[in-house]
């Protein structure tokens, strides 16, 4: 992390904010956990084979395999990872593939259905007004049915891209939606690798954004910032403007 001198100008400096969504401005594991189980139960009251052929762990093994062989090259797409597996699922219970998009659009709504961590919407409503803000996502979450599609200016997208983060093209198409240079841009999100590496190689600086009290890992250079709330980023920007 740079000394308070350098972190303050170096925030003084900071016109744009990117930031991730999955567990940086919600959890989503349990999402993703109801969200399963609904799908469940849905492809069990409209598709009866399909329980009578598999069993849940069955399916958790059937969309590794999708995984394993679709990575290499949709890895930044996890719509059509799921859609892949839904196909199979069909397949194997000798259904047709026209449940694919009524049984995805289930799990999409659950999907959606997200809490959001106490300090984001007013952090976000505030920020939003003193910069460019830009959502950038290797997931697959509606901001639109989310609600807060209103607090960002733009969204990038993996699945839109063709690759994921951390690789420099996603970051740096997110530079080009801020319209501001990179070293202008904090990006903020949970992930060391994905979001804290990559946005630091792409030339932005950047905030782990850490809620679980983890141990940063001493592989990787420290991000610019560490905080536990995008408060705390919001307060953090705001001293360094009065500080200047």
């Amino acid at each position: 992390m740079l000394p308070n001198i350098q972190l303050e100008s170096a925030l003084h400096r900071i016109r744009a904010i990117t930031l991730d969504l999955d567990n940086t401005l919600w959890e989503i594991d349990s999402v993703i956990r109801r969200a399963e189980s609904q799908l469940w139960t849905w492809l069990g009251e409209n598709y009866p084979r399909i329980p009578e052929v598999f069993s849940p762990e069955d399916v958790v093994v059937l969309r590794e395999v999708v995984i394993e062989k679709y990575w290499k090259d949709k890895s930044h797409d996890l719509t059509f990872l799921r859609k892949k597996a839904l196909e199979m699922l069909a397949k194997e219970a000798d259904y047709g593939n026209s449940l694919v998009e009524p049984a995805f659009a289930i799990f999409d709504a659950a999907r959606n259905e997200v809490e959001l961590y106490p300090d984001v919407l007013p952090a976000l409503e505030e920020l939003y007004e003193k910069y460019t803000l830009v959502a950038v996502t290797n997931g697959n979450a509606n901001l639109e049915r989310i609600g807060i599609r209103h607090l960002f200016h733009d969204v990038v997208a993996a699945s839109a891209v063709g690759v994921a983060k951390p690789a420099k093209k996603i970051f740096d198409i997110a530079v080009r939606k801020c319209g501001v240079p990179a070293h202008e841009i904090l990006h903020v999100g949970d992930h060391p690798v994905a979001d804290v590496d990559g946005g630091r190689r792409a030339g932005l600086r950047t905030a782990w954004l850490n809620r679980t009290d983890a141990e940063w890992s001493e592989d990787l250079p420290e991000p610019d910032v560490v905080a536990t709330t995008i408060s705390e980023i919001r307060d953090l920007l705001a001293n360094a403007v009065r500080e200047s």
